[in-house]
């Protein structure tokens, strides 16, 4: 029976000990380590997929916060240096500050099924027959405008894209979107959107997944106007635009 309970304890001290931390930098990447150590300058941690690895340090100023594997979140200011005249970038001011102007940008692509509305006002309008399937490849221009310490992002978004080129079309579309992410990557947004068939709105609902600092969105939109729908599914990656 001692052995038993001895075991049980050993299980979970080595269960314990495998419990694993978030380390978010001020550039928006986020690393699953073990912290080691927290020193005046430096964050120590092991890669936790690399226990056994070396300890890696990175400076204090480069990380925004760390989220315990229990829970419990430490945010990392940076204190702002005295100046004549301030001139913030982005690593002077608060993590919110800091955020506001970071910047990403990259591809899209994706598909788009219209309504049998919208493909009639198409022929109408332009004298030219469309499937209501086509493909779309464009851009993506994000601007995080906030991030809150529960990791709640507020964003902008302008995606311009070019559908029906399988068909031999040329179709142009614009959407300006302002949305929100959640810390895990959830992510809904609206707004304007314009095409050649007029002027609507955009709903769009998705996730984004991250690695290495790069950013893999994947997201729903729906356009309704009075000239029909459009349903959207898009996918890509962005990056940190200097």
């Amino acid at each position: 029976m001692k052995k038993l309970v001895l075991s049980f304890l050993f299980f979970l001290a080595a269960f314990a000990g495998q419990a694993q931390d978030l380390l978010i930098k001020r550039n928006g990447e986020e690393v699953q380590v073990k912290v080691q150590e927290i020193t005046l300058e430096e964050v120590k941690y092991k890669r936790f997929d690399n226990l056994e690895g070396p300890v890696i340090s990175i400076a204090k100023s480069d990380v925004f916060m760390i989220k315990y594997e229990n829970g419990t979140k430490e945010l990392f200011k940076e204190a702002v240096k005295p100046a004549a005249v301030p001139q913030y970038t982005e690593r002077q001011g608060g993590a919110a500050y800091e955020q506001a102007s970071l910047k990403l940008s990259g591809p899209r692509i994706g598909f788009t099924i219209l309504s049998q509305k919208y493909s009639d006002n198409i022929r109408d309008e332009f004298d030219t027959d469309v499937n209501a399937f086509m493909t779309q490849f464009g851009w993506q221009f994000e601007t995080r405008v906030f991030t809150l310490e529960n990791g709640v992002s507020g964003l902008f978004e302008f995606v311009p894209l070019i559908g029906g080129l399988e068909q031999g079309k040329f179709l142009p579309s614009l959407s300006a979107l302002i949305g929100i992410r959640g810390a895990k990557g959830f992510e809904f947004g609206v707004g304007p959107n314009v095409s050649l068939a007029g002027a609507g709105v955009v709903l769009a609902v998705g996730t984004n997944f991250q690695s290495q600092g790069v950013n893999f969105p994947v997201n729903f939109a729906v356009a309704p106007s009075k000239d029909g729908a459009r349903f959207s599914v898009l996918f890509g990656f962005n990056s940190r635009k200097y």
